[in-house]
């Protein structure tokens, strides 16, 4: 059998997953982050919806645990 070794695309989450997985912050939050250019970076689609790749998130988070050298 042959192997599929193209690259997994990421995972894109809506800002309401993005919500969630911030322990159900609020819109509000999330849109005053923004404006203070602390949120994990976003992809603004030609609709003019969000979305956050799951690997931006992720490091996003990584860069603001409690503990971690910088």
């Amino acid at each position: 059998m042959a192997r599929d070794t193209r690259a997994k695309p990421a995972e894109i989450l809506t800002v309401r997953q993005v919500l969630d997985e911030l322990g159900g912050i609020s819109r509000r939050t999330f849109y005053r982050w923004r404006e203070l250019r602390i949120a994990p970076a976003c992809i603004r689609l030609p609709n003019g919806e969000l979305r956050v790749r799951r690997d931006v998130l992720n490091d996003w988070l990584e860069e603001r645990a409690e503990g971690v050298a910088s």
